[in-house]
């Protein structure tokens, strides 16, 4: 709303001779847009009475009024996530205040499900970290259903008779899913100490001497790393997906990190205090990202998160549009149960108001992906209505809405890229369109899954695929894995066909600035639902084997 007011309010707040010359100017100027528009308004009766503001009109314009001022709140925020990230530079401080006299004991989690071939490189990173044997415990938690289970019991021998203090635990109920799992490895965990390592990632030799001394600190409750890819340049895929991560990494993390809010932990590349975990409430799993969940409990009951962007994990990027899509939906599913869940205690406690309204944009912000499904509904519609009352009121409202929320996207990753790369960011400039796309396409599932989340449907916890691959051209080992979704990509080409449409609308009537928004739409759906029927199929066409999933279904398949 700011933004649609902010021109009337310029020229409203112009001197008196400023607003006489202007006015001058108006009189005699030849008729432009602003001029044509008052005329037509409030001075021309020629056509008086052919067209007037009716019922479908307001049917039309006030939701799309109301989605467009929410989602640029939305867009809001991230302007105001960059402005904080900068403001509280100072805050922070990459190196530990204190030391500990003796290392303490630390216990290393590795969560599985289904992970066949990937578990070795993890468990071979983890036994190489810099820390002294008798001081560290490493729990593979293995869930697993298939070849996995031999696979990772016969590692794990391996590096037990090597020496190290390393237990396979394996559970065949999985209840609770990766909440469960570390619940159950928590009770038997020797450390005082809890790290976590998801399947696909890689941590490096130094991490755990980079990340424990910060504990020394006793109100540290929670330690977070910073994700890097082994993969960022497989593919556009890959390079986008690292992009918004770093988005999130570097201005969201940071941002709250250094100004005092609340920010969680992101299930993996971080370290607990087992008495932070505790006194949080536990692993709970009636949400599915279990990890944001405990992340505010703990908070509330008085502990402090640290953020360290300078210490980095390797991890491996989903090189799939099905799995990356599957990955997306969890975690949009799982914020808003967390939303549904926290939010009221978060206002209930005595968190300053600041965090409170910090965590409302947080843990809320998946709404947008219905909210972009209404609007791209009324999109033609609107256009429709606005058009008979002239270009000038559509610009009203294309403006505000494309900086306040598409304009405010780019924004928010160029400047995340250019404090990692501050040599090559430019290159992120070249990524925008296809990562606004790709938003746009995530809308159908994002939104089916927000849905389910609003509605109280309970499903499993969905893992996403583990490939292998980090260089571009190389053969995934984990076909076997591949999930396909059956409706939705069909649904994202039929939303591509209506943007489609609404472009060749917007040609017949001479409204050409609109068009490059409609494109981001047709590209992003129909790139979305291509690649999920496309994936893999390629593969097979090529070598005539059939690489869909063989393995047992243990659980759903897509979202």
């Amino acid at each position: 709303m700011a933004a649609t007011l902010t021109p009337l309010l310029a020229f409203a707040s112009l001197p008196g001779g400023v607003l006489r010359s202007a006015g001058a100017y108006l009189a005699f100027a030849p008729e432009g847009a602003f001029r044509h528009y008052l005329r037509m308004q409030y001075a021309d009766q020629t056509f008086k009475g052919l067209y007037h503001w009716n019922l479908f009109d307001a049917a039309v314009l006030l939701p799309y009024f109301a989605v467009m001022i929410v989602l640029s709140l939305y867009g809001l925020h991230r302007y105001a996530m960059a402005y904080h990230y900068f403001k509280f530079r100072k805050n922070y401080n990459p190196n530990p205040p204190l030391h500990f006299d003796e290392l303490p004991l630390v216990t290393v989690q590795l969560p599985i499900f289904n992970e066949q071939f990937v578990i070795d490189r993890l468990i071979e990173a983890v036994c190489a970290m810099e820390y002294p044997r008798e001081k560290l415990e490493i729990q593979v938690l293995d869930d697993s259903t298939d070849e996995t289970c031999e696979v990772a019991s016969a590692i794990v021998e391996r590096y037990a008779a090597l020496g190290h203090n390393i237990v396979y635990i394996h559970r065949t109920n999985r209840h609770g899913f990766k909440a469960g799992a570390l619940d159950a490895g928590l009770k038997v965990a020797k450390g005082e100490f809890i790290a976590i390592f998801d399947a696909d990632f890689v941590p490096p030799p130094d991490w755990l001497m980079k990340v424990i001394h910060h504990f020394a600190e006793s109100g540290i409750g929670m330690v977070q790393t910073r994700w890097t890819y082994l993969n960022r340049d497989y593919s556009i895929l890959t390079q986008i997906e690292a992009i918004l991560l770093d988005g999130h990494f570097i201005l969201e993390h940071g941002a709250r990190a250094r100004s005092g809010e609340f920010f969680n932990f992101n299930g993996t590349a971080g370290m607990w205090r087992r008495q932070a975990i505790y006194d949080g409430g536990g692993w709970q799993h009636d949400t599915l990202t279990e990890d944001t969940d405990l992340s505010y409990r703990s908070q509330m009951a008085g502990w402090k998160f640290k953020y360290l962007p300078d210490v980095e994990c390797p991890s491996e990027l989903p090189i799939e549009m099905t799995a990356f899509k599957t990955q997306q939906a969890r975690w949009a599913k799982g914020l808003i149960q967390t939303s549904i869940k926290i939010l009221p205690r978060v206002f209930r406690s005595k968190a300053p108001m600041r965090n409170k309204i910090e965590a409302v944009y947080h843990l809320t912000a998946n709404l947008s992906y219905p909210l972009m499904v209404i609007m791209s509904a009324l999109l033609i519609p609107a256009m429709i209505c606005r058009f008979y009352q002239g270009w000038f009121q559509m610009l009203l409202i294309d403006v505000p809405l494309f900086t306040a929320s598409s304009f405010s996207i780019a924004v928010f990753y160029v400047m995340s890229e250019r404090e990692i790369f501050p040599r090559t960011w430019k290159k992120t400039i070249y990524y925008l369109p296809f990562l606004m796309a790709l938003g746009i396409g995530l809308t159908v599932t994002n939104t089916k899954a927000v849905i389910e989340a609003l509605l109280g449907i309970k499903s499993a916890f969905v893992r996403t695929p583990k490939y292998r691959v980090a260089q571009k051209g190389e053969k995934s080992q984990a076909a076997k894995y591949r999930k396909r979704l059956k409706l939705t990509p069909w649904i994202e080409l039929l939303l591509g066909c209506y943007f489609a449409a609404a472009i060749y609308y917007t040609f017949a009537n001479d409204n050409f600035f609109t068009a490059p928004f409609l494109i981001l739409f047709v590209v992003g759906y129909w790139y979305t639902g291509l690649m999920s029927l496309l994936q893999g199929r390629f593969e097979r066409w090529r070598t005539g084997v059939n690489t869909d999933e063989s393995s047992p279904k243990p659980f759903p398949v897509g979202v």
